[in-house]
C-alpha cells in the first residue's frame, strides 16, 4: 500500500473490481488461496435496498454526508454511506476508509461489505447494526438503563482489543485519531464495535510517530501533546481511550457545562477524585451494581491512559495485559494532560443514526472544524518530519 492514500486509488479499486476481491481480505489473501466475493455493490441493488434513499430509511446526516438503513433481497440488513456528490473532504475520507477497511478485520471493528463506485455516486457499505452507537444509549438516561456494568466492562474490554489490533496486530499499524462514544457502535448484543476510519493514519514499516501540521479528531478526546504540537503516535488513540473509559465508567461526556466547575471536566474532576481516594464517586449513580474493583481499576488504567507524559501512558498491548491478568499491578498515575483541549479543534457532524444535528456519529465522518477549515489530510510522506519527543510506544 502507497505512502499516499489517494494515489492510485481509482485504478486499485478497479483492479478490485475485475478480481472480485472480498471486502475483509487482506492484499495477500487470494495468494493464500481465501475464497472471495465481489466488493462491489451495483447502484441500482443499493437503491431498491434504501426504497430509493428514502427519507424513511435516512438514519442521519453528516459531513460526508447521509447515511441511509437497507434491506437486500436475502434479508441481510445493511447501513449505506453515501458521498456528497460536491463534497471534496468526503472523496478523501472515502478513500481513506476503502483503503484501510481493505486490510481490516476484526470482532470488535465495524465491517465494510462494499462500496458503490458508479458515474458520480460514491458509497460505502456496512454492516448495519440495530443499537447505534454508545453515546446514544450511554449519555441518554432512559436509554443508560440497558447498560449495566457488565455490559459496560465488556465495551471497555471490547474497544482495547479492537485498537491493539489496530496498533499491533493490522497488517499495517493504524492510528484511528477519533475515538470516542458516538464513533463506537454496538450489535444486537451491545458488543462494541470501532468505526469512523475517515481520519485514521497509516503507518508503514517500522515509523512510530509523526509530526504534522494538520489536526483532527474531537474536543475533550485529543491528546494535548497532538492537539498543540501535532505529534502523532499511538499514545494519541491511548489518550482517547482513556477518556471514553472514564465516560463509561461515569455515564457522563468528558465536558458538561451544566455542571459545577470542579466536576465539569470529567478528566481534571477524576483527578482530584484520585488524589483524594474517592475514585469510586465517580460511578454512575444510575448503575443498580456494580464492581467496585473493576470500576477502580478501569477508572485507574483511564487515568493512566491520559498521563501528560506520552512515555509514561501504556501502550494498547500493556492495557489488555491489565485487564486480562489477575497478577499485572496497576501502576500509580501521574497527572494527567490537561492542556490544548480547547474548543479549537472541534469537529462537529450530524448523526448517522438520528436526526439531531448536534450529535456525532460512527457511519458518518468528523469532517468540519469550528473555524470551517477541513481537517482530513492525506498520507504523505512530504507533509511529515520526525519529532525528538520521546515517543513512548
Amino acid at each position: 500500500m502507497g505512502c499516499c492514500i489517494c494515489s492510485g486509488f481509482w485504478a486499485c479499486l478497479d483492479k478490485l473490481k475485475a478480481g472480485g476481491r472480498s471486502a475483509a481480505a487482506g492484499a495477500d489473501d487470494a495468494e493464500d488461496g481465501i475464497e472471495s466475493f465481489d466488493l462491489f455493490f451495483d447502484l441500482n441493488a443499493l437503491q431498491i435496498a434504501t426504497s430509493f434513499f428514502s427519507d424513511l430509511n435516512k438514519l442521519g446526516h453528516g459531513g460526508f454526508g447521509p447515511v441511509y438503513k437497507g434491506l437486500m433481497p436475502n434479508g441481510q440488513e445493511i447501513a449505506v454511506k453515501k458521498l456528497s456528490v460536491d463534497s471534496r473532504q468526503g472523496a478523501r475520507e472515502f478513500t481513506n476508509e476503502v483503503k484501510l477497511l481493505l486490510r481490516v478485520q476484526h470482532k470488535n471493528l465495524v465491517m465494510l461489505l462494499g462500496c458503490c463506485v458508479e458515474g458520480p455516486e460514491k458509497m460505502l457499505v456496512y454492516e448495519y447494526l440495530p443499537n447505534k452507537s454508545l453515546d446514544y444509549i450511554l449519555f441518554n438516561k432512559q436509554k443508560s438503563g440497558s447498560l449495566d456494568w457488565t455490559t459496560r466492562f465488556r465495551v471497555i474490554m471490547g474497544v482495547a482489543r479492537g485498537l491493539l489490533y489496530l496498533h499491533e496486530e493490522a497488517p499495517e499499524r493504524i492510528i484511528h485519531r477519533d475515538i470516542k462514544a458516538s464513533n463506537i457502535l454496538l450489535d444486537e448484543k451491545l458488543n462494541p464495535k470501532i468505526s469512523d476510519f475517515g481520519l485514521a493514519r497509516l503507518f508503514p514499516g517500522e515509523d512510530t510517530h509523526l509530526n504534522t501540521f494538520r489536526i483532527s479528531g474531537t474536543h475533550g478526546y485529543m491528546a494535548p501533546e497532538y492537539a498543540m504540537h501535532g505529534y502523532l503516535s499511538v499514545k494519541t488513540d491511548v489518550f482517547s481511550y482513556g477518556v471514553l473509559v472514564l465516560e463509561i465508567v461515569s455515564g457522563r461526556k468528558n465536558h458538561d457545562g451544566q455542571l459545577e466547575r470542579e466536576k465539569a471536566d470529567l478528566l481534571s474532576y477524576t483527578w482530584m477524585l484520585h488524589q483524594r481516594g474517592k475514585v469510586l464517586d465517580l460511578v454512575d449513580p444510575t448503575l443498580a451494581r456494580c464492581n467496585p474493583d473493576e470500576a477502580a481499576m478501569c477508572i485507574q488504567i483511564g487515568l493512566l491512559c491520559c498521563q501528560a507524559s506520552v512515555a509514561e501512558r501504556p501502550d494498547m498491548n500493556s492495557i489488555h495485559l491489565m485487564f486480562s491478568s489477575d497478577s499485572f499491578t496497576l501502576p500509580r498515575p501521574g497527572k494527567p494532560g490537561l492542556q490544548g483541549r480547547g474548543g479549537r479543534w472541534t469537529t462537529t457532524s450530524t448523526s448517522a443514526f438520528t436526526n439531531n444535528t448536534n450529535a456525532s456519529s460512527g457511519y458518518t465522518g468528523a469532517t468540519k472544524a469550528s473555524g470551517g477549515s477541513s481537517f482530513v489530510e492525506e498520507y504523505s510522506r512530504n507533509s511529515m518530519s520526525h519529532s525528538s519527543m520521546d515517543e513512548g510506544r
